[in-house]
């Protein structure tokens, strides 16, 4: 019971890599807010962990003031908060030339704004219990595949943040904030994702060793189970760091011509 007696919202944890976090951050003691657009999905999770440990929040981030509503909802239900998983985001191709002024605006309110308001509304409460942040950025922050421009820059954007907030928030508030940059995750999202780009409906069970050198994608109980760790005490005094979880070195590493057709 690792996340014993805490309390922490989840973001985008209706499914994928969000769920997977907050059943393992129950599994660990910990009580939820769990958050979402899907609401059929949502009230999945929250019977799967209980009404006694959980709680679901249907709305979307961009919504002004949803980031109070949902620390204002951890309060009026646990009492408390200790830590924020800022998990939601638009994963959604793009590329140059597709790019266009309200679409990145879009996309950075998404991944990028959203979690610092959030940030921004959760740090008293986080303060009161020198709790932590954790932001689910991707591997794509680095500089992105060309399809990805703009969830690139997003994650871009947010890793950048960690490390700035990492620091200030740690040394003013005592408050960690620090990140994960999973790789590529066989999420039911990115199931449909690359089925919809006209791949088989078994893409993920023949995939090219430059991509899954284990002879599979990871799952996203994996990234949960290193979630836990930043947000326990184990952790302790880090902050502002930001850890790769992916099969492969991210530079050096050539794609095959034919790279954009899988990944």
């Amino acid at each position: 019971m690792r996340l014993k007696g805490k309390v922490i919202i989840v973001t985008g944890s209706t499914t994928g890599i969000g769920k997977a976090i907050a059943l393992r951050c129950a599994a660990e003691g910990a009580q939820v807010v769990l958050h979402g657009l899907e609401k059929d999905w949502g009230e999945a999770v929250l019977q799967q962990i209980g009404a006694e440990q959980a709680v679901l929040h249907i709305e979307d981030l961009q919504t002004e003031g949803c980031a109070e509503r949902l620390v204002a909802l951890a309060d009026e239900r646990f009492g408390k908060l200790d830590a924020v998983v800022n998990n939601a985001a638009w994963v959604v191709s793009s590329d140059f030339d597709s790019v266009d002024r309200p679409f990145l605006e879009k996309v950075l309110s998404i991944n990028s704004i959203a979690p610092f308001l959030l940030i921004k509304a959760a740090l008293p409460a986080l303060a009161a219990n020198r709790g932590n942040v954790l932001n689910i950025g991707s591997v794509n922050a680095w500089s992105g595949e060309p399809n990805l421009l703009a969830y690139s820059m997003s994650k871009g954007a947010l890793m950048t943040l960690t490390r700035n907030l990492g620091d200030s928030l740690f040394r003013d508030k005592g408050v960690r904030v620090n990140q994960i940059n999973p790789g590529w995750v066989l999420t039911e999202t990115e199931k449909q994702r690359k089925k919809e780009h006209g791949l088989s409906d078994t893409w993920y069970e023949d995939l090219p060793n430059m991509y899954a050198p284990a002879g599979r994608i990871i799952a996203p109980e994996e990234i949960a189970a290193a979630a836990i760790f930043w947000l326990s005490d184990e952790c302790g005094p880090v902050s502002g760091q930001v850890m790769e979880l992916e099969q492969y070195p991210l530079i050096g590493r050539n794609a095959p011509k034919d790279a954009s057709t899988i990944h």
